[in-house]
This record gives C-alpha cells, sequence and structure tokens, in this order.
C-alpha cells in the first residue's frame, strides 16, 4: 500500500497507529478473526503489511466487522483518506508473493 505524498499523511498515519490511538474494536476484532500478529513498515510513503494469521483466520468476518461496526468502519474510512492503492485495479493491501529469503540459500552448516 501507498500513502498519500503529502507528508504530513505519513506523520497522520504513524500517529494514527502508534501505541494507544488505534482503536480497541480494531485490534479486538483483528485478534477475534485470526490475525495473531500485523506488522506495517513505512518507508516514505510506501507501506509493506506483514501478519501472521492463525489457521482459523476469517478474512470474510473480518471484512464484516470492518463495514458494520461503526468505530471499525470510521478507522477503515480515515485510513482510506491517507492511503492510496499501489496498483490500478484498486485493491488496498493487494498480496504478494515472497521473492527471496535467505535461508534457502544456505546449507544446514552455514544457517547457524
Amino acid at each position: 500500500m501507498d500513502l498519500d505524498p503529502d507528508p504530513a499523511s505519513a506523520a497522520a498515519y504513524d500517529g494514527a497507529h502508534s501505541v494507544g490511538q488505534t482503536p480497541t474494536a480494531v485490534i479486538g476484532a483483528q485478534h477475534e478473526h485470526g490475525i495473531v500478529e500485523m506488522q506495517i513498515f513505512r518507508s516514505g510513503d510506501r507501506l509493506v503489511m506483514i501478519l501472521e494469521l492463525a489457521d482459523d483466520f476469517d478474512a470474510a468476518g473480518l471484512e464484516r466487522a470492518e463495514r458494520d461496526h461503526p468505530e471499525i468502519a470510521a478507522w477503515q474510512i480515515r485510513m482510506a483518506a491517507l492511503q492510496r492503492a499501489p496498483f490500478p485495479d484498486g485493491e488496498p493491501w493487494p498480496e504478494a508473493h515472497r521473492v527471496f529469503r535467505q535461508s534457502d540459500h544456505l546449507s544446514g552448516k552455514d544457517r547457524t
């Protein structure tokens, strides 16, 4: 995902994701529907999200919560105003495939 290139957008996005600023309902819904851990990294206006998901991750349930819970829906609208989908299809947070993992290139003895 990308951010609006205005530096104020980056500051607002970082601030909204600082401890205590993300609504409890958002964090709760993520956890309830199987997001074990979420990390978002930013470099300039480029964002990368890494998710650790439970085996029973419920994407449809999370989407319903994002749509139907007023506080979560307001969060989604607030974040969408700062974000820009990176591809012409407009898909937010498109899934990426791994291109490289260093450990795949090391033999067992080289991993220590």
